[in-house]
C-alpha cells in the first residue's frame, strides 16, 4: 500500500503540491488525472524517490520511499520525458535493467518485443516516438515490480498499441498482484482500465473515488409525466437527489445520485409515460461531481 501524508513540494517560489493526502491500495490500477502543470509528474517522482518532499511523508509498504534500496526493488517508473543511452538497443537496455532489478524477466521482455515487432538489436535512438514509448513500457513490465508508475502512459501510441498495453497491464496486475499508477490529462484514456481515480487540482487531490461506484451511483434519467407542469421539486420532494435538471416540452432530463439504489422504484410510483435510465461517461460523472463541489470542470481539466 502507498500512503501519502500531508506532503508539500515547492520549486523556487512555485508551490506544486500543498498538503496532499492520498492512499493507494494494493492490487489496483489507480489513475491520476489533472491538467498540465497540476503536479502529476512531481507526485510520481516524489513517490519514486527521485525528488524529496519538503514536508510530510510517503510510505510504501510502511517504509519511506526516499533513498531505500529495498523499496526501489519494488518500483518501476516510466516518465513522460523518456531517456535512453544514445547507442543502446533494447537488448542493451535489458542488461542495464537486469543489473538493477533482481527479478527482471528478460524472456518476458523479448516475448513482448516480438509481439510488438520491435527489433531488440536496433538502436532505440532510431525508433519513432511511439516505438520508444513501447520500449519503455515493456522494460518496466519486465521488472516484475510490485508497483508500476506510468506518466502519460499512452502518449504517442496508436489505438491498436494502446489497446494492447491496456490488456497487458490488466493481465500483469492479475498475475503478479501488482499495483499500477498512471497519469493522464485525458479522462477517456483512463476510463476503461482504472479501478480508482484521483483528480489533482491546485496541489491537492480534489476528488477521489472508486470508478465502478461513481458510475453505478449516478444516472442520466429521461422522464415524462401525465402532469406536464412537473418540475424539479416533483422529484426532490420524493427523495430523489437531482444534480442537474433540464426540461424540454413534456420530457425532462436529469442527472441523479442514486447511491441508495432506490430511485427507480420512487420514480415508477409517479406512473411516468417515459422512464429511461441511461449510462454516463466518466467525464460526465466528473462534470457533475465538480459542479456539486462548486468547481467548473473545464477550469480543472
Amino acid at each position: 500500500m502507498i500512503e501519502i501524508k500531508n506532503i508539500s513540494k515547492k520549486f523556487d517560489d512555485f508551490q506544486v503540491l500543498d498538503n496532499l493526502n492520498c492512499t493507494i491500495k494494493d492490487h489496483c490500477i489507480y489513475g491520476l488525472v489533472g491538467a498540465n502543470g497540476s503536479g502529476k509528474s512531481t507526485l510520481l517522482r516524489l513517490i519514486n524517490g527521485i525528488f524529496k518532499q519538503d514536508q510530510g511523508e510517503i510510505l510504501i509498504d510502511g517504509k519511506p520511499s526516499f533513498d531505500q534500496e529495498e523499496i526501489k526493488q519494488k518500483i518501476a517508473f516510466v516518465p513522460d520525458d523518456l531517456y535512453f543511452y544514445q547507442a543502446y538497443s533494447l537488448s542493451d537496455m535489458a542488461s542495464v535493467y537486469e543489473a538493477m532489478y533482481h527479478q527482471f524477466d528478460r524472456s518476458y521482455l523479448f516475448d513482448l518485443a516480438s509481439k510488438l515487432k520491435l527489433n531488440v538489436k536496433a538502436k532505440i535512438s532510431s525508433f519513432s516516438k511511439g516505438m520508444k514509448r513501447q520500449c519503455a513500457l515493456i522494460l518496466a513490465l519486465a521488472t516484475r515490480a510490485k508497483y508500476l508508475f506510468f506518466d502519460e502512459t499512452f502518449d504517442g501510441l496508436d489505438p491498436v498499441i494502446r489497446n494492447f498495453f491496456k490488456k497487458q497491464l490488466a493481465k500483469q496486475m492479475e498475475e503478479d498482484q501488482s499495483t499500477i499508477i498512471m497519469t493522464s490529462h485525458n479522462l477517456r484514456e483512463l476510463e476503461d482500465i482504472c479501478d480508482n481515480l484521483g483528480l489533482l487540482y491546485k496541489g491537492g487531490i480534489l476528488f477521489e473515488s472508486d470508478i465502478d461506484s461513481i458510475k453505478t451511483n449516478m444516472h442520466k434519467v429521461q422522464i415524462s409525466l401525465k402532469d406536464e407542469e412537473f418540475n424539479i421539486d416533483t422529484f426532490t420532494d420524493i427523495g430523489i437527489k437531482v444534480m442537474s435538471f433540464k426540461k424540454v416540452g413534456s420530457v425532462a432530463s436529469m442527472i441523479i445520485d442514486d447511491s441508495k439504489n432506490n430511485a427507480r422504484g420512487k420514480l415508477e410510483k409517479l406512473k411516468p409515460l417515459i422512464l429511461d435510465f441511461l449510462p454516463l461517461t466518466l467525464e460526465e460523472v466528473f462534470i457533475y461531481e465538480m459542479e456539486a463541489l462548486g468547481y467548473e470542470f473545464n477550469e480543472i481539466l
